[in-house]
Parts: C-alpha cells; structure tokens; sequence
C-alpha cells in the first residue's frame, strides 16, 4: 500500500503542479489585458511593471487554486480508470475510498495552507498592489486620469476627452470639479487645453489650463443670503492650478492605511465587524430619534391632561380657541383643525406639509449612506467567510473531481477539461452573483460566502457515493428498463 499511495500521489503532484502553472499563466495573460491601459504607456521602467503583476499573482491564485484542484484531481483519477488501474485495484480487494486516502490527507493540508494563504499573503498583496496604483498616479500624475470620464485627482474630479504627448501630460477638453471642505462640488472649471508640469525634484504638480471659464457657488454665511444663490464666473487665457504632493510619494511602495476589507486578515476583520456594527447603529438610532423629534409624533402625555379650559387661568382661557373655552374635551385628531379658524387651519396645513416635506428630504438625503454604510459592514462579513469557505472548497471539489475521473474514465485535456471548466464556472459565478447579492443586502453575507461551496457539497456526495458503488453518471439503463416495465405493465392484455 505505501507503493501505491506514492504511486497516486506522485500522479496527483504531477497533474497539480502542471495544471497550476498552466493555469496561472492564463489568468496573468488575462490580468494584463484588463489592466493594459493603467501601465502601457506610462512611462513605467519594467521593473515596477513587474512588481505589478507579481502582486496581482496572489489574488488570481484565490481562482486558480480550487481550478487546480477539480483538474487535476479529474486527470488523475480519469488516466487511472481509463488504463483499468482501478479495476486491478479493486480485484486485489483496494476499495476507492482507501486509494483517495493519501490524497485525502494532502488535499487537507492543502485547505489549511489555502486559509493561511487566504488570510495573510492575499490581504498584503492587496495592499501592496493598491499602494503601488496609487502612488504610480502621484509619481506619473497623467496616469490616474482616463479619457471619457470623471477621475478622482487629489480632491478633484477630473474628466479630458483626449491625452497626448510625453507620458500624457497634455489634456484637451478639460472639466475640473474640485471639492470644498464640505466634499461638494461647488466649483466648475473648463478649459479647451491643459498640462500636467511636474519633476522628481519638485513637490508640486502645475496643473496649465488654457483658454477656459471659471465658476464657483458662494455660500453665505446667513441663510437669508443664501436664497439668492450667489455666484461667481470668470473666463481665464491661462490658469494655473499648483498640487501639493505629499512627502516619499517617490517610493512606489510606500504603505499607506488599510483601507478595504480585503486587505485585513481574520482579526482585523472581526475587530472592524464589531465596530462599523456600533457605528451604523448610533447612526441609525440617532437619526430616527432627530426625526422623531422633528415630527413631533410619539410624544408620552401627562397623565391628568385632560385639555379643558378648567386647567388655564383665566388669561390663558381667553387666548384659547373657542372649542376649548367649554367642557368639551378633543375625541381624536380630525376634531383638532375645527378648533381653529379658516386662515389657522390653512397656516396649520402649510407648516405640516413643508415640515413633511424637509423630513422626507432628509431621509432621502440619509439613505444613500446608510446603505452605503452597511454595504461595507456585509463586505466585511463577506471578506471574513470567504476565506474560510477558500479553503473548505479546495477539500470539496477534490470530492467532486477524483469520483467524476473514476466514472467518465477518461484522461489527458479534452474531456476531462471541459467538464472541469465547466463545473469550475458553475461554482464560480454562483459564487460571484451571491456575494453582489450579500453585498446590497439581498441575502446574508454568510450564505453569499458559503453559497456555491454548500451547492457543491451534495454533489461530491453523490458522485463519490456513485463511484464507490461502480455506476455511472446516470443509470440511463436502469431507468430505461423500469419505465418499460411500467409501460407493459399499464398495457397488458388482460385474460379473460
């Protein structure tokens, strides 16, 4: 047994390691077409382009790697049945499950390495990866601005229909928003030209603008003022724009904060779990008690109010409407507007309406972002799962891949390549449409993690239960011979 368990494992190593390499090759090439436009042309030495795509390499292996697996696992186990390796197996009494044992053990070692993997190398790639984006648009400041849209360059949003010249630095059709403190687009700047000047000696990029206008929204400080919408516009032959970057933006691996929640391991994600959970909460409770107030609405009675006209004194009674000058006491809030004059109850309308209308303009306004706050909170319970789901899906997909082999009978890279790609892309974009759903909140971040490994739970029992029995993908004979048994049955002559 120990020369056919280095027998099947020495085949299994082959096949991973081949079909790894191969793989990941593939993803690179397809890395590089996506990211083509944001290093061709930059001005970039080739060292820096290569530090791009070896960081990239991390994240592709979290694709990569249960491929791999559900690959190789279908050529080894496929070569073996096809050259009826199995059959002498089970003839010498060697049951499947015993000849998948060392496999079993490795393809185990391999999930706890895929989780390590998962929750330290994949985070620090990510933020490597996203330090070194972001300071190539500082040290190549044309870098980060794309043709035909609005792009975020240092607190403005930039958009040109057109770059040319050395390393892109001049633009043509330039429309500049930069923000205020109050991160609002208050200002408008077009310009038919413009040039990006900067050096690795100076600190400053010159941004040039020619032959443009200039527009500003004023905000007073009283609110009376603010009616009017003050303005102000200029038009410009050249306007110069001088950007502060800051210090060591030389170093294009400069570390920066953790920003997103794949660039945090397990810890850091529980800790930040709990937190924007508390953050979103405060938020959520201290808006719905400022709308509670403004309404009005809900506010507790003392409980002898009665509202008779016996409870004033008699200055207090004479300012009173006339329905409460009497005993009469107020039955609901449709009696309340007939208390009052014509022009009150038009007054009272009024003030309700517009006091309904803020609210709901506020709550309008809110809710943009406290979605966009626990958006991030379901990110972050996603991020967490999905790397412990990375690792149990290598482990399942080994179940669906070393039985499918075993039944098909089939080796080398035609069949078994398609069915592996195939189930591959199933698992996958299952995967891919329940995290969008988890993250706007259409289903549980924990069930969009988890979803497309549980979906391939069953089947790797099945198959696995099939291959140990020494059937086929279906029984199409079995069921044939049943239905047609029923059929004969149903129209039998019947005697007499």
């Amino acid at each position: 047994m120990r020369i056919l368990d280095q027998y099947i494992l020495s085949r299994f190593l082959y096949n991973f390691l081949s079909s790894f390499v191969i793989l990941m090759f593939i993803f690179i090439f397809q890395t590089i077409w996506l990211f083509i436009d944001d290093i061709a042309g930059k001005g970039l030495d080739i060292i820096i382009i290569g530090k791009f795509l070896f960081y990239l390499m991390p994240n592709l292996t979290e694709k990569v790697l249960p491929l791999t697996v559900l690959l190789s696992s279908i050529l080894t186990f496929g070569a073996m049945a096809e050259n009826y390796e199995f059959a002498a197996m089970k003839a010498s009494g060697i049951s499947l499950q015993r000849s998948m044992l060392s496999l079993i053990a490795l393809v185990t070692i391999l999930g706890g390495v895929t989780f390590y993997f998962a929750n330290t190398v994949i985070p620090a790639s990510e933020q490597k990866i996203y330090n070194l984006r972001r300071n190539i648009a500082k040290v190549k400041p044309a870098a980060v601005i794309e043709e035909g849209v609005f792009s975020d360059f240092e607190g403005m949003n930039i958009k040109v229909d057109n770059k040319f010249g050395d390393n892109d630095k001049y633009l043509q059709n330039v429309i500049i928003h930069k923000k205020s403190n109050l991160q609002k687009n208050n200002t408008v700047i077009k310009a038919n030209t413009g040039e990006l000047i900067s050096s690795e000696e100076s600190d400053i990029i010159q941004l040039v603008l020619s032959d443009g206008y200039y527009y500003e929204e004023l905000v007073p400080n009283a609110a009376e003022d603010r009616k009017h919408f003050p303005f102000a516009k200029a038009k410009f032959d050249t306007y110069t724009i001088n950007i502060e970057v800051p210090e060591n933006t030389q170093d294009l691996e400069e570390e920066r904060n953790i920003r997103t929640d794949k660039m945090k391991n397990i810890s850091r994600l529980k800790k930040d779990i709990d937190s924007i959970r508390e953050n979103n909460l405060t938020v959520v409770g201290a808006f719905s008690k400022n709308i509670v107030t403004r309404l009005g609405a809900f506010t507790p009675l003392a409980e002898n109010d009665s509202l008779t006209a016996e409870s004033y004194t008699a200055p207090q009674r004479d300012s009173l409407p006339a329905g409460l000058k009497t005993e009469e006491r107020v039955a609901n809030t449709a009696d309340i507007l007939g208390l009052y004059q014509e022009y009150q109850q038009r007054q009272i309308i009024s003030s309700a309406s517009n006091a309904i209308s803020n609210i709901l303009n506020s709550v309008s306004g809110k809710k943009q972002d406290i979605e966009n706050k626990y958006k991030i909170y379901n990110m972050h319970i996603l991020s967490l799962h999905k790397k412990y789901a990375l690792a149990l899906s290598c482990i399942i997909l080994f179940f669906v891949g070393a039985p499918l082999g075993a039944i098909i009978r089939k080796g080398g890279l035609g069949l078994p390549m398609v069915i592996a790609i195939v189930l591959f892309l199933t698992y996958y974009f299952i995967g891919v449409f329940a995290g969008n759903y988890a993250k706007e909140g259409n289903i549980h971040p924990v069930l969009g993690a988890w979803l497309s490994t549980l979906i391939m739970l069953p089947l790797g029992i099945f198959l696995t239960r099939r291959a140990t029995a020494d059937r086929g993908l279906m029984s199409f004979g079995h069921v044939w011979d049943t239905m047609a048994e029923g059929i004969r049955k149903r129209f039998k002559r019947k005697t007499p």
